[in-house]
């Protein structure tokens, strides 16, 4: 497997316009949050580095096939003052299979608050994935075989009163990465997309289903590392006709909430014919 650093490695073919590997995968298409993750790294390539990304929305158009690399357009829809915002298209044969807006904005002050962090046990106390005797996360160490993913047991998610469906995580990379703040950012829209629209089938085990991730939109709240523990608190409030809506609220170990985000899955059962 692909290291994340290969992975966010995109070439500039001529200006606003990059290309990304493909990489091996078990996944029967591109992973979602590659092409995020590889789409963020264009646009971040074409803004001033004094502003800094916060927030990112895409939409997932068709199946990019794991086995080609993906070109990236970039379209400078805004440069002002305080706010950068550009456009890109992931394309495959000439089709696009992506697209995303992502704002960026100039350090600033305001006013501050955030949730409080659940109370789960640490990720020292459980298990590493690849230890599961449940195939559906053993197979998650394999195909992230560069993260170390600890998933808390059901038995010890701390629930939010009233939610439908809730399973939470702790991951981080297996190796040290490098000191830039804004790969870790890239690498965070990558990992972001990772176990999310599983959320929604906690309260329905064993159904099977055809699921791909359909929209995605990512807000960064403050610093933070992808090579230190991340608890990724899942929910999906609702699901139906077909779809499913995730929530995801990201903290770091000290209890900062790093980022949020929210997703639109397809969810449908699993067509035999």
């Amino acid at each position: 497997m692909a290291t994340i650093e290969e992975i966010l490695e995109v070439e500039r073919l001529e200006e606003n316009i990059f290309r990304g590997i493909a990489t091996e995968t078990m996944l029967p298409r591109t992973f979602g949050g590659q092409v995020a993750g590889q789409a963020l790294v264009a646009a971040v390539r074409t803004v001033d580095p004094r502003f800094a990304v916060h927030s990112l929305h895409g939409y997932f158009l068709r199946p990019g096939n794991p086995t080609m690399p993906i070109v990236y357009l970039v379209d400078r829809i805004r440069d002002g003052r305080s706010f950068v915002t550009r456009r890109v298209s992931a394309v495959q044969d000439g089709q696009a299979i992506f697209t995303m807006s992502a704002s960026f904005q100039v350090d600033d002050v305001g006013i501050e608050h955030q949730d409080e962090m659940p109370v789960v046990p640490p990720p020292d106390n459980l298990p590493f994935a690849g230890e599961s005797d449940d195939p559906e996360i053993a197979w998650l160490a394999r195909e992230w075989s560069d993260w170390d993913i600890r998933i808390v047991g059901h038995g010890e998610v701390d629930r939010i009163r009233g939610a439908a469906a809730q399973q939470q995580a702790w991951f981080r990379s297996r190796r040290t990465l490098p000191d830039d703040p804004v790969f870790h950012v890239c690498a965070l829209a990558y990992m972001s997309d990772m176990t999310l629209i599983g959320s929604a089938m906690t309260p329905h085990p064993g159904v099977e289903i055809d699921s791909a991730s359909l929209d995605h939109a990512l807000w960064f709240l403050r610093p933070f590392r992808a090579d230190e523990w991340l608890l990724y608190d899942q929910t999906s409030p609702a699901a139906g006709f077909g779809r499913a809506l995730a929530q995801g609220r990201i903290f770091d170990r000290k209890g900062n909430l790093v980022a949020a985000v929210v997703q639109e899955g397809l969810t449908r059962f699993l067509r035999t014919t």
